[in-house]
């Protein structure tokens, strides 16, 4: 394999970064490039991850804030220059350096901010390999967002995938899941177990063809939200879906995909809904969808999948409301009563707790503190009825924000309630929601002004899903910067941005199909079964982080235990290379609203 430090091979690849790297994309419909750059063994990914300069691989806005990462050495200045006639266009000092801990790395920061003017660029550094090549351009964020989300029609259950819409990722349809049994723990006298169900569609969750309320519900509501704070963006945008067309924003086709599943996993004769529907086991790593044969189940009702449920149906009531006559008869209408059923269910049963049954070894999302799925639920009952008593619900006065992820969904009322702060009732206090939001984002705000690495992400923060745990930042930076117009929070959300597409001690995009160098072996059944070369592109893998529960059963070893640097770009990988549709919808979210939100 060639040196990476030979800048001629990435002047090879220029012409590609401002689209996937490893993909021809037409009409979003992608196919891997005939020949692509040499991919890095885990091994070569240790021996540079200290000495090579580090930056978003797919490039920035005219107006983005514009940070690399640069090894510490005696040289205090860079320059960019144009990749196609190495003319200057710009110098700067570096910062001083600076120690991270998270990689065990001291660097400094180059600052090209002030270069707005659209173009191919290097940085360059006395006796460091140039940069790779980067781009400013208007629409730096356009594709990655469209190819962000069309990863989700990819991940669709119960649908064929023609060449027409997924081109070399065409496949047959996979689980139906119109004849699925109601498991033991599931059963009811209206429902004795064994009783058939159907629950079609929904999107699969990650690696696995596996389908679970909680986790789809935070996933469905980030793309939701980023709907109704970006409507304008959305409606401009067709990812080539069999919907796109028909009159609907090509995101809310596709939620709306994930939702008419969520609606058969409630139970008609209570409003109670089941946890997951799911096989006994995890289908082998090499079995197709269409491949797949295992009975489906779904799986114990639980307090924190009604509320989930009831949240995102309240939702989806609303933000599907001015396509009403597009939809359905009486759709958000139904989505409502059914959020409300569920809200009652899990008023009376407040303490139902997941546990998988000793026969299914699936996927659990248990979790056992609750408080912030009530407020979130009620928060959402509250906008869509403006009853008071929901308002009452949501305890406001209790709830701290804290960065969302599928077990911490309590921020997810804050975000919709001061989104909404204009049509609510007089006893919303929306100056205590703001402060909430702002005071997060401020401790973010505060981490990212002192890092080395110019990110909020903390060496705690190296966790399963870690890139989940830092788009999710960005998402509560973004909710600040909407709130204040405090530029800072916009700066530090787009460096969320620039860390999870190449400025990060690995140096690498984490974003399948975008970037330089990009992970090659996700763990998703799908790309491995599949036979393309590339894996399906616009998926967001977890990243880093030490913990390595999978080492036992890798062929390959983690080439650090370092928490930045511990990762492993191999499919037997599901602790730092398993993708998940909770880590793509906020990078579909963050994505959107840097691009709308960043000045022209």
């Amino acid at each position: 394999m060639q040196n990476i430090k030979n800048s001629r091979k990435f002047e090879k690849f220029s012409d590609f970064f401002a689209a996937p790297a490893a993909f021809l994309c037409v009409a979003i419909t992608c196919s891997p490039l005939p020949a692509s750059a040499d991919t890095l063994t885990n091994s070569a990914i240790t021996s540079i991850s200290g000495e090579n300069i580090k930056l978003n691989q797919i490039g920035f806005l005219p107006n983005s804030h514009k940070l690399a990462v640069v090894p510490n050495g005696v040289v205090d200045r860079f320059k960019i220059v144009k990749t196609d006639s190495d003319i200057v266009v710009m110098s700067g000092h570096l910062t001083a350096a600076r120690y991270w801990s998270a990689s065990e790395e001291t660097v400094k920061l180059a600052d090209f901010s002030s270069l707005v003017t659209p173009g191919k660029y290097k940085l360059r550094i006395d006796g460091l390999a140039d940069s790779i090549p980067f781009v400013i351009a208007p629409n730096a964020y356009k594709a990655l967002n469209a190819s962000a989300l069309k990863a989700f029609y990819y991940n669709r259950a119960s649908l064929s995938l023609p060449p027409k819409y997924a081109g070399v990722y065409a496949r047959r349809e996979g689980h139906p899941d119109t004849h699925v049994l109601i498991h033991s723990s599931a059963a009811s006298s209206a429902r004795p177990e064994s009783t058939v169900i159907s629950a079609p569609k929904g999107w699969y969750d990650a690696g696995d063809y596996n389908k679970y309320v909680v986790n789809s519900g935070i996933t469905t509501y980030t793309l939701l939200a980023a709907y109704e704070h970006f409507p304008a963006f959305f409606k401009a945008q067709n990812v080539n879906i069999p919907e796109s067309g028909n009159g609907i924003p090509d995101i809310l086709n596709e939620a709306m995909w994930n939702l008419e599943w969520m609606l058969s996993m409630q139970d008609p004769n209570d409003g109670g809904v089941y946890h997951k529907l799911t096989n006994k086991n995890f289908d082998p790593l090499t079995v197709m969808p269409d491949r797949a044969v295992d009975e489906r189940y779904v799986v114990q009702k639980t307090t924190a999948a009604a509320l989930d449920f009831a949240a995102v149906m309240a939702t989806a009531s609303r933000v599907l409301h001015p396509y009403e006559d597009k939809l359905p008869a009486g759709l958000p209408a139904r989505m409502l009563r059914a959020a409300q059923a569920a809200w009652k269910w899990a008023q009376a049963n407040p303490a139902v707790l997941y546990k998988n049954p000793s026969d299914i070894r699936t996927g659990s999302y248990d979790d056992s503190e609750l408080s912030d799925e009530f407020s979130w639920a009620a928060a959402e009952l509250y906008i869509a009825t403006r009853n008071d008593d929901f308002y009452s619900a949501i305890k406001t006065e209790d709830l701290n924000a804290t960065v969302p992820s599928w077990s911490d969904v309590g921020s997810l009322a804050l975000i919709s309630l001061a989104q909404n702060c204009d049509h609510l009732s007089a006893r919303a206090d929306c100056k205590l929601i703001t402060n909430r939001i702002d005071g997060l984002a401020a401790t973010l705000l505060a981490v990212w002004d002192n890092s080395a690495y110019g990110v909020s992400m903390q060496k705690e923060d190296f966790i399963w899903g870690g890139n989940g745990v830092a788009l999710n930042q960005a998402m509560i930076l973004i909710q600040a910067y909407r709130l204040s117009g405090r530029r800072d929070y916009l700066n530090a959300a787009q460096s969320v941005l620039d860390y999870v597409l190449g400025r990060n001690a690995i140096g690498m995009s984490f974003v399948t199909g975008y970037g330089y160098q990009s992970p090659q072996h996700p763990h998703h059944r799908i790309s491995i079964a599949g036979g393309n070369r590339a894996p399906i592109p616009g998926m967001v893998v977890g990243g880093p982080q030490p913990g390595q529960q999978d080492k036992a059963g890798c062929s390959e070893a983690y080439p650090s235990s370092i928490p930045a640097i511990s990762y492993l770009d191999n499919d037997c990988s599901y602790a730092s290379n398993e993708v998940a549709i909770n880590w793509d919808a906020p990078l579909v979210y963050v994505s959107a609203a840097i691009q709308a939100l960043t000045a022209p």
